[in-house]
């Protein structure tokens, strides 16, 4: 996935949220960063990797990007998801937020 309105690491983040193994995304994230997904906040790098090796690894999905909004430091990214979860397709928002370091420091993820 590549665009001129995502950021380096949000590019990043959706790419490698499609490998099967998504340990790599953790880099992507400050060390006190926090994930909020599904109602369930993950602070912490420690935390973060379980939400990947979990939660975030549960199903098989595709993701396509349908609308981006940025500005300064903040993206808002609206994702088609489907796959073998129940309803099988699923509209969410992603919130990033970056350090000055172009790092995720937050991240929420909710069904638009």
């Amino acid at each position: 996935m590549t665009t001129p309105d995502l950021s380096p690491a949000v590019t990043a983040y959706f790419e490698l949220m499609r490998e099967p193994s998504k340990t790599g995304v953790a880099a992507l994230f400050t060390a006190d960063a926090s994930v909020t997904d599904d109602g369930r906040t993950f602070t912490g790098d420690g935390e973060i990797r379980a939400w990947l090796a979990g939660p975030a690894s549960e199903y098989t999905v595709t993701h396509t990007l349908v609308g981006v909004e940025r500005s300064a430091r903040n993206t808002i990214a609206d994702v088609l998801l489907e796959g073998d979860f129940p309803g099988g397709r699923v509209l969410l928002r992603h919130r990033f937020r970056e350090a000055a370091s172009g790092l995720i420091t937050r991240l929420t993820i909710a069904v638009e």
